[in-house]
């Protein structure tokens, strides 16, 4: 019985060694590429870089700024979470433990805008940010992730204040607090799990999302890092697809000129 304890330990922690070196290896590979010279990369992607080159991030920052695009997603992304975060509490709270009419048709209605495609909502939102000058501004951009964000945080966190027993808030409610200190006092601290849980997936769709940040901030000074990256992606790759051709349309023209040289003297 040991035996087979002890065998099979070794299998799930070799198959997670796996795991974990097939998810890290695109992460090697793009440092190794990242490292190498154009002539190096041609000759082989899989070769460890030597000797090790960093004209790609020094080119990479003198031809964009990343600088400012990482401060943008940043604040982007911080203030995003913190409203909505804050917006889902107080809202998950009054829906779960305050009694009032059509309180449930509110939920479904909310949770029926996580089916919404965020598609379907760029034009009229362009129009009214346009009319109301929030375009290319941080409290416009973070106004619409937190909307997006709100659904979903709102849908989970009063499914975890359903399971909270109801006597906490009544006997804390029964002993002076106030309705604020029995949300930051006593359910924050109980819906750490859910809270951190919607902190990481919201941060992670809004630092990552390039819809929103494409339309709505149309600035060169307000770009996002996922905007600036795309954007400087395409111009390089651009450029050198320009180089490639004008090196292609060089050879031929190299044994044309030649031909011309000769009749010029022969003539």
């Amino acid at each position: 019985m040991k035996v087979k304890t002890h065998y099979s330990s070794i299998f799930k922690y070799l198959a997670l060694i796996l795991a974990t070196a097939v998810s890290l290896y695109p992460i090697f590979w793009l440092i190794t590429v990242s490292l190498k010279t154009q002539a190096q990369y041609l000759q082989s992607t899989l070769d460890l870089p030597w000797p090790l080159d960093f004209g790609n991030f020094t080119a990479a920052l003198h031809g964009g700024r990343f600088y400012l695009w990482f401060m943008n997603s940043g604040i982007i992304t911080i203030g995003s979470v913190i409203l909505a975060t804050a917006a889902s509490l107080v809202a998950a709270f009054a829906i779960v433990f305050m009694d009032f009419k059509g309180k449930q048709i509110l939920l479904n209605s909310i949770i029926s805008l996580m089916a919404v495609p965020i598609v379907v909502m760029i034009v009229p939102l362009y129009i009214l940010f346009a009319r109301i000058h929030l375009m290319s501004t941080y409290p416009g951009v973070i106004l619409i992730y937190a909307a997006i964000c709100i659904p979903f945080s709102i849908y989970l966190l009063t499914s975890f204040f359903r399971t909270l027993p109801g006597e906490i808030v009544e006997a804390a409610i029964m002993d002076g607090c106030s309705t604020f200190k029995v949300l930051s006092k006593i359910l924050v601290p109980l819906s750490i799990p859910p809270v951190l849980t919607l902190i990481i997936v919201n941060a992670l769709y809004v630092w990552n999302d390039l819809l929103i940040a494409l339309v709505f901030l149309p600035k060169n000074d307000m770009r996002t890092l996922m905007v600036g990256v795309t954007i400087f992606k395409s111009r390089f790759n651009l450029k050198n697809y320009y180089n490639n051709q004008k090196r292609s349309l060089g050879r031929p023209q190299r044994p044309l000129n030649r031909i011309i040289e000769l009749r010029s003297l022969l003539l």
